[in-house]
């Protein structure tokens, strides 16, 4: 909420994602930007993809700048958990006048 109240909204999802770090930083939150996620079949990796950031090896935060958060982000993250094994994650959307999110529990 930090972020969004000093940045406001309409800037690209990068800016909020280095903000979000500067903050975890500051705070000693251990958090890591661009966390690989691997993806399984039968004991091989079919897919590689990012998470925004992954916050104490717990919480994955997935940055939206979007008119809504929508279907195709939430199962974006259902299947980030599905992957990683976490069991939380939360969208933030900073499209919006006022912050928009969604907590994601696996």
């Amino acid at each position: 909420m930090e972020v969004h109240r000093k940045l406001g909204f309409g800037f690209l999802e990068k800016v909020y994602e280095n903000s979000l770090m500067v903050l975890f930083s500051r705070d000693k939150i251990p958090a890591v930007q661009q966390a690989p996620i691997s993806v399984r079949f039968e004991g091989e990796i079919v897919g590689n993809y990012v998470a925004d950031i992954l916050v104490d090896d717990k919480i994955i935060l997935e940055l939206k700048c979007t008119e809504t958060i929508a279907n195709v982000h939430r199962a974006q993250v259902l299947n980030y958990l599905k992957a990683t094994g976490k069991q939380l994650a939360i969208i933030l959307n900073f499209a919006k006048e006022k912050l928009e999110y969604e907590r994601l529990v696996f």
